[in-house]
């Protein structure tokens, strides 16, 4: 049994009082039970590469993207919002090529492995079927395909369907080229393949005829140090009898190196292919008027194939022959059979597939960098991309603000500055850009936020937010573009390290093939490192893109420092790590480097992560991946004696699979040994140093963890494809022990929580919980988060109370005898938040969030206004007690925790003290006090004016008329725009010093002094005619 599994489900055996039974024997593993502990997204809503698209012909409104790596996303309302489908289902984040069936548009095949392939290229795992639209999903085969570049589904038969699959991106193997189903994916058949090194990119089925199809076969592969792409054996095929033989195509097409190609058929002429070809000599447009007999390159402009390894995007409008679209950076339309094209602005640029709907050529949907677009005018207008919360994150950092920022750079974008809860602007996402750009890195000063360090494909610089002032300081000022690696004099990465030290905001370090230090911002650099690579000689040489497209802008400069990490506990302990595998480390501030890369590690991999102990100065870790050598293990390593020897702590058996390359580990700083690794496919913790892992993927979407930060006590995500994520507050994990484990229940001791004003949920008005993660961030009501543990869910009355310093109660709160069973979140859905009228009393994980407020005001609504709660509780000591109540003739259990609320320190700093606030508590309190005698009133008025509707006797109808004089002085007619009277002037009064910390103005003291003296007169009056009212 692992930890997490005891620590979630409570499998431990009774020892406790039987009003909270003991865990059942064999109890089912997490996160099949329920757990409160939820990620949530923060942003940015703005989208990320999407590499494929599609639509549904007989439902103009419906299109599918599949994003590079963050899932298959579906619209019913032609892109004005999104909604993942593939999360929970499909178990990786890139997706290839996505075909909806023309004879059943409930059919879908999706096979994954964007073909793309980049340097940050995620790998596919097979090909996957729905049959109801996209609601269920179901693996159908061909998991070693690797990359995916088209599928496609006989337009009559969708048991028929072909796969274009390029293979494994980073070595040989078999399972590529070109694949068939006849029988909807029970079986699959090999029906094109041409060698281990060469796949396929492309297939399209002529229209009319789907026996006729067209396949381009490439050899595309990335090193850590090249892109390939094109061989000779690369070329146009075609089939005649649905894939059963096959022919390659000449008749004018490039029969020297043939790169990537992609493929575009017309309904308007099925007869006319155009094709887009990476060729040396010869690359271009080509078409063929005669189904690939003859072909003739109508444009080898330029800007159609840059980097086709990358981007070679093609489709021929289904009701014009003549009309031809094409995308690589740039997006570009022909309107006389690609000789000419123009240029087309789109939302983002770098374009990767389009859909033209058959039944009308205005309406497509379009893939970039930038997301998916929607148009209904044949392109001139698009819909928006700020609306997918699909970025690319290559790192994060936060910083010390209050609420903490987040800090990233999203590929081919920007960087980013994302708060951690609502900044109270008004606006629903309150990101901005910082310095440098998509490559990153970029990093605050701790003690200075107005400053804020940043880079751009290896050169430096910073900001000051305030003023949007960026200053470059770029050692070397070399650009990376074009240059081989020996005739760099520094060889920075485009992702280069950059480490601010823990001692000193004001020392940066930098890294190329050296170690580079500034203490004034960049003006001065000075060089503390020898070479730290391994800097074979093989690769200094290295042109990247071979052997057609040159391809060279940093992605693949090889022997370069990819991580700088000073320990948090010792001055001028530096680590580092190469992107060629070396480890180094000085404990004398760099005067002396020793290596101390781990014996067993494969060389050349790159050292993605380190993280120095922030427990141990002797102590590191590393997370290292190799897939772009073809090795797909996990590599996370642990020094405890700086760095002689070192332990593997993912040997694929001890819960990371051995397929699942490892991105990034950290340990947790409020907990010796508690470690957290992000992979290619998810999160894993382990509790007892890496000796074991599982997993804490919960409602986090599969993508990969591209890093992780912990801040305080919050676990803070970046990932590549699904943008900012949160698990919010880490203290069942940090306290959780053999101790609690041998119990049935316990209550844990809550984080400080801070008094907060911010409307919660997603954005300005919020989301519901378990819907999709929207364009909205996500945040926590606030208040105070409390967790607690059941072995099984309580057979007694569950109730929790907050407590004031001296013992009074402030709150109580109870679970309902027979609790609503409430889904958890699935993955990427949002957060489920248990709150006031909701105190959840499960088996496994709770979290109840109290937010700090007293008993609201008793009575009923009146007025027009409506308090909506109880007065904020000051800053100071409280405790909580969880009580489960006896039942059965067992025993009551309860447990008592101290749990401290701060005040926000923004208000410090706007002149707001505790006496402020103790004054406003008071004054507040009064004021509800105030509004229940009003309510109540009126509610003792009602009644007694109900009784006496129909009265007949002379003395009644007396009464009758006093009690009306009474209610036209309480309450404000039911018309709109009605004079406030005394119950609608109380509750405005409320409403007024209960928003924001703040000292009570006179005028609000005064007012409640008129209004208290003013229903003392009518309540006088009330009791003249009713008598005393009786206790409530």
């Amino acid at each position: 049994m692992t930890r997490l599994t005891a620590f979630l489900v409570f499998v431990a055996a009774l020892v406790l009082p039987l009003a909270v039974p003991a865990a059942a024997q064999g109890a089912p593993d997490f996160p099949a039970t329920h757990s409160d502990l939820h990620y949530r997204m923060v942003g940015p809503a703005r989208g990320g590469r999407v590499t494929t698209v599609t639509g549904v012909p007989s439902q103009p409104r419906t299109f599918y993207m599949g994003v590079a790596s963050g899932g298959l996303w579906k619209t019913t309302d032609a892109g004005s919002s999104w909604v993942p489908i593939s999360d929970g289902q499909i178990p990786v984040g890139s997706m290839g090529s996505v075909d909806v069936s023309l004879s059943n548009p409930n059919i879908l095949y999706v096979g994954t492995g964007s073909d793309g392939i980049r340097s940050n290229v995620s790998t596919g795992r097979g090909v996957y079927k729905s049959t109801d639209a996209g609601a269920t999903w179901q693996f159908v085969g061909l998991r070693d395909a690797g990359q995916i570049g088209a599928v496609r589904i006989d337009p009559t038969n969708p048991d028929i369907v072909y796969v274009a699959a390029s293979g494994n991106a980073f070595t040989d193997n078999a399972e590529r080229g070109v694949f068939r189903t006849r029988d909807g994916g029970k079986t699959w058949q090999k029906v094109l393949f041409v060698s281990n090194s060469v796949g396929a990119a492309d297939l399209e089925l002529q229209p009319g005829n789907p026996n006729v199809i067209y396949a381009g076969m490439w050899h595309g592969q990335r090193k850590p140090w090249t892109i390939i792409s094109g061989s000779k054996d690369g070329g146009l095929y075609k089939s005649t009898d649905g894939g059963d033989h096959w022919s390659k195509l000449g008749g004018g097409l490039p029969d020297g190196l043939f790169g990537k190609s992609n493929i575009a058929v017309t309904d308007a002429n099925p007869n006319r292919v155009y094709a887009l070809i990476e060729a040396k000599p010869g690359g271009g447009l080509y078409r063929s008027d005669d189904a690939g007999a003859h072909w003739t390159l109508t444009s080898s402009k330029p800007d159609l194939i840059t980097r086709p390894f990358y981007y070679t995007t093609l489709a021929a409008d289904p009701t014009n022959a003549d009309v031809v679209y094409a995308g690589a950076e740039s997006f570009f339309k022909s309107a006389d059979a690609g000789k000419t094209f123009t240029r087309m602005p789109t939302p983002h640029g770098d374009n990767h597939d389009m859909w033209i709907n058959p039944h009308d050529g205005k309406v497509m949907i379009q893939a970039n960098d930038g997301g998916a677009n929607v148009s209904f005018d044949g392109g001139h207008t698009w819909s928006t991309q700020y609306n997918q919360p699909t970025a690319e994150i290559y790192g994060v950092v936060t910083d010390n603000q209050f609420p903490y920022r987040l800090y990233g750079a999203q590929q081919d974008s920007t960087t980013l500055i994302v708060p951690s809860l609502p900044l109270n602007t008004g606006q629903v996402e309150e990101w901005r850009t910082g310095p440098g750009c998509e490559t990153g890195p970029i990093m605050p000063n701790p003690k200075n936020p107005d400053v804020v360090y940043g880079a751009c494909k290896g050169q430096w610089s910073w900001m000051s937010l305030r003023s949007g002032q960026e200053r470059n300081y770029w050692i070397g000022a070399q650009s990376l573009y074009g240059s081989p690696p020996d005739k760099l004099i520094d060889r920075f990465q485009r992702t280069s390290p950059m480490e601010v030290s823990p001692f000193d905001p004001e020392e940066v370090y930098y890294g190329s093939q050296y170690v580079w230090r500034t203490h004034d911002r960049g003006v001065t650099w000075e060089r503390i490192s020898p070479d730290l690579t391994a800097h074979d000689p093989r690769y200094m040489k290295m042109i990247s893109g071979t052997p057609i497209t040159r391809d060279m802008t940093g992605e693949e400069m090889y022997a370069t420092l990819y991580a700088i990490r000073e320990s948090p506990l010792q001055k001028g302990l530096i680590w580092t790590g190469a992107n060629d595998g070396p480890v180094y480390v000085t404990q004398d501030d760099g005067k002396t480097w020793t290596n101390v890369t781990p014996k067993g590690l494969p060389p050349g991999g790159r050292v993605q992560y380190l993280e120095p102990s922030p427990h141990r100065a002797g102590s590191a870790y590393i997370a290292v991946y190799r897939y772009l050598m073809g090795d797909f293990a996990p590599y996370i390593y642990r020094t405890d004696d700086y760095g002689k020897s070192w332990t593997r702590l993912t040997d694929g058996k001890n819960g990371i699979p051995a397929d699942d390359p490892t991105r990034v580990v950290r340990e947790d700083p409020s907990r010796e040994g508690l470690l957290y690794a992000g992979t290619e496919f998810g999160m894993y913790v382990s509790f007892d140093n890496g000796g074991h892992w599982e997993s804490l993927q919960l409602n986090l979407p599969v993508t990969p963890v591209t890093d992780i930060t912990v801040h305080d006590k919050d676990l803070v995500l970046a990932t590549q494809g699904r943008a900012f994520w949160i698990l919010d507050d880490l203290t069942p994990l940090h306290q959780w022990n053999d101790a609690i484990k041998s119990g049935n229940a316990h209550l844990f001791q809550p984080r400080d929580a801070y008094r907060m004003y911010y409307r919660a949920g997603g954005g300005m008005f919020g989301i519901g919980p378990g819907t999709a993660a929207t364009a909205q961030p996500q945040y926590p009501p606030p208040g105070a988060m409390i967790d607690y543990y059941f072995a099984q869910q309580p057979t007694g009355k569950v109730t929790l109370e907050i407590l004031d310093a001296s013992g009074k109660t402030v709150r109580t709160f109870a679970a309902a005898d027979e609790p609503a069973k409430v889904a958890a979140p699935k993955p990427g859905q949002a957060p489920l938040w248990h709150t006031a009228t909701d105190l959840p009393a499960h088996q496994g994980v709770n979290r109840f969030i109290w937010d700090l407020t007293y008993p609201a005001p008793q009575g009923e609504k009146g007025g027009g206004f409506r308090p909506a709660r109880g007065p904020i509780a000051v800053p100071g000591a409280y405790s909580v007690r969880l009580t489960v109540g006896a039942s059965a003739g067992a025993a009551a259990w309860t447990e008592t925790q101290p749990l401290v609320l701060k005040a926000d320190p923004r208000s410090a700093v706007n002149g707001v003290t505790l006496a402020d606030m103790q004054q406003q508590f008071e004054h507040n309190m009064r004021v509800r006090d105030l509004v229940s005698d009003v309510n109540l009133a009126v509610k003792r008025l009602k009644a007694a004016q109900a009784k006496l509707k129909d009265a007949t006797s002379a003395a009644d109808k007396a009464k009758l008329r006093e009690l009306d004089a009474i209610a036209a002085k309480l309450e404000t007619p039911p018309v709109r725009y009605s004079e406030p009277q005394l119950q609608g002037n109380i509750t405005y009064l409320y409403g007024m010093t209960d928003g924001a910390d703040q000292k009570v103005g006179h005028d609000a003291i005064a007012r409640y002094q008129t209004l208290r003296a003013a229903l003392d007169v009518q309540l006088a009056a009330l009791q003249k005619v009713l008598g005393a009212a009786p206790a409530e």
